[in-house]
């Protein structure tokens, strides 16, 4: 027997494509050539010609797939048994239709189904070594991933197959291979399927706890070793968490690609990849008949459509858990308002992931910020400290970074209300006036409107424009009058003095209410036309609301040189100024410029 295999091992290589061809369609003929299918299997791996890969692929698809329904569960009846992964609640439950058959020991049929099964398993497995092999070619990929969705649709009779859908996922999850040239198939085919979408909330549920977990055993394990042990193992832990933020980027990959529940599902969203559908009409019969009739219903598309949402939503708060990468991390928080907050089944959950990345501060502090105004605005999530903490953020650097714009927006809104204590506005008024002598130009027309807005919203800070010292005046001389000295020079002193604290987090304590908004007047005095230009806003009677209008932030927000420096080119100007001197001159500078010197040059009789 070992030297008719070792022939056939060594005539395996000398096949033709032809050949390949007379082999799948002996094997599709007759059950007397069923040796063929071992030898077909032999060639769909990684190293072989693609063109031998896929006409082995479809002979054994065509050979398998009548076959499905007759063949058991890869259960005890199966040499694969052992590596059998636990079902789930949503997964296949036909076994006990064909336990009574597989009871009978030795019976031939029983055996060759067992037999099939085993090589059905081993197909599975070669096929998703080939399409996760960095050596496949992207076409024979699509050709494979399409291959395995057929057998998700077909193996468990009629409904979705999730074991084999679980281990797609989980081979294109841990493959070197780039996530997106699978997601591109997924979604350009398969994310339509609402079943599909369902599968894949679960799956990737199932993918950040086992994550988790290994996360957690690390970490233990390596707390206990001792300090030499550690310092052996560094670099383990080093390729352990690359791995696992490799894994984590992944799964971020197809979680974003997914495309979220729709609100009011239409007939087209209800579209099932497998027969679900169709057989849930379909009355259970046996002796399990509740239970059939609620695994029936659970398949619906209708249910599945209801169930969605709690599926999506403990798919992204089981990853928010996650210790996400820097990058992922804020590219979570830039789109998670938009993406992830609508879709869930209570948004108030992400609470205490969004308070904890307000808390950083900084850059996340920024991006967290939209996010947690919507569960403030829209859920009746309670934040203390929160215009503590928007106050803190108000930097230099803000005012030049990437989000910026939607930062400023929102500052903006949160300033909108009426309601707040005229001591808060008047800190947020001084604090933006301190940092528009140290922003750039646009930082410092975007804080022109802030401040516009806020002088006219909160009539009881306008003082600020314009603020007398008398009372200041009056102590300052009471003082000097008790000091016996000169009242003048502490009067000048007083009257320089600016009571604001820059530095002063509390904002009861920053006595912006007796200071003035001194640097906007300096803005009149800008180098920068635009700025000087718009500071004079600031001079109507904003306390007249009926005759004034609140300035849309979003116009200033996304400012930069490159738009003042726009602007200012497609500006028609009514008077070019064509020289800085009202008479020509006769010389290049005047006699009072320079007293003293002269600049006139003798002429020599005879030269010219």
């Amino acid at each position: 027997m070992a030297s008719i295999l070792s022939k056939k091992q060594k005539k395996k290589e000398n096949y033709t494509l032809k050949e390949l061809k007379s082999l799948g369609s002996d094997l599709l003929s007759s059950r007397a050539h069923i040796n063929n299918l071992p030898l077909l299997l032999s060639f769909i791996s990684p190293e072989s010609p693609p063109q031998f890969v896929v006409e082995s692929l479809l002979s054994l698809q065509s050979f398998f797939t009548p076959l499905l329904p007759q063949l058991p569960s890869s259960s005890s009846s199966s040499p694969a048994s052992s590596t059998k992964r636990p079902r789930s609640d949503e997964e296949d439950d036909d076994d006990s239709a064909k336990t009574e058959t597989d009871e009978v020991d030795g019976d031939p049929e029983v055996i060759f189904r067992a037999w099939l099964r085993s090589k059905f398993d081993e197909f599975v497995k070669v096929l998703l070594d080939v399409l996760v092999s960095q050596q496949s070619e992207d076409a024979l990929r699509d050709i494979v991933l399409g291959t395995l969705m057929e057998f998700v649709k077909l193996l468990n009779a009629g409904r979705f197959h999730s074991s084999i859908y679980h281990r797609i996922l989980n081979a294109i999850i841990h493959s070197a291979v780039d996530v997106d040239m699978f997601l591109d198939i997924l979604n350009s085919k398969y994310f339509k399927y609402i079943d599909v979408r369902y599968f894949t909330y679960i799956s990737m549920e199932k993918f950040v706890k086992t994550l988790e977990a290994s996360a957690v055993s690390g970490a233990l394990i390596s707390s206990s070793l001792p300090d030499k042990t550690v310092m052996e193992n560094s670099e383990t832990e080093n390729e352990l968490k690359d791995s696992l933020e490799l894994s984590i980027r992944k799964i971020y990959q197809v979680l974003s690609r997914t495309p979220p529940p729709h609100k009011q599902a239409e007939k087209s969203d209800l579209e099932m990849w497998s027969g679900s559908d169709e057989s849930s009409s379909e009355k259970p019969k046996g002796k399990k008949k509740k239970s059939k009739d609620q695994d029936s219903n659970l398949l619906s598309p209708t249910t599945i459509a209801k169930r969605m949402k709690l599926k999506f939503t403990k798919a992204w708060i089981s990853f928010l858990r996650l210790p996400l990468p820097l990058d992922v991390y804020k590219e979570v928080l830039a789109s998670i308002h938009q993406t992830v907050i609508p879709h869930l089944s209570n948004p108030a959950m992400l609470c205490d992931f969004l308070t904890k990345s307000y808390d950083i501060g900084g850059v996340v502090s920024v991006m967290a910020l939209s996010s947690l105004f919507i569960l403030m605005t829209e859920h009746g999530l309670e934040y203390p400290n929160f215009y503590e903490k928007l106050y803190a953020l108000l930097v230099p650097s803000v005012f030049v970074a990437k989000h910026r714009a939607r930062f400023l927006q929102l500052l903006d809104a949160c300033l909108r209300s009426s309601l707040l204590p005229a001591y808060l506005a008047a800190s947020f008024a001084k604090k933006l006036s301190r940092l528009s002598l140290s922003v750039p130009p646009s930082g410092s027309l975007v804080i022109t409107a802030l401040i516009y807005n806020l002088l006219r919203r909160h009539p009881t800070i306008n003082h600020l424009v314009h603020q007398e010292p008398v009372d200041n005046a009056s102590e300052a001389n009471s003082e000097a009058e008790e000091d016996n000295e000169s009242s003048r020079p502490k009067t000048n002193k007083k009257l320089g003095m600016d009571y604001f604290n820059n530095q002063e987090t509390d904002l009861k304590k920053t006595g912006a209410m007796r200071s003035s908004l001194w640097e906007i007047d300096t803005l009149r005095h800008h180098y920068c036309p635009p700025v000087s230009r718009f500071v004079s806003s600031l001079e109507t009677d904003l306390t007249i609301r009926a005759k004034t209008t609140e300035m849309k932030i979003e116009d200033f927000s996304s400012g930069s040189y490159a738009t003042i420096f726009g602007d200012e080119i497609r500006r028609r100007v009514k008077q070019v100024p064509l020289a800085f001197y009202k008479a020509v001159p006769t010389s290049l500078f005047e006699d009072s410029d320079f007293p003293g010197w002269t600049f006139t040059i003798p002429q020599e009789e005879g030269k010219c």
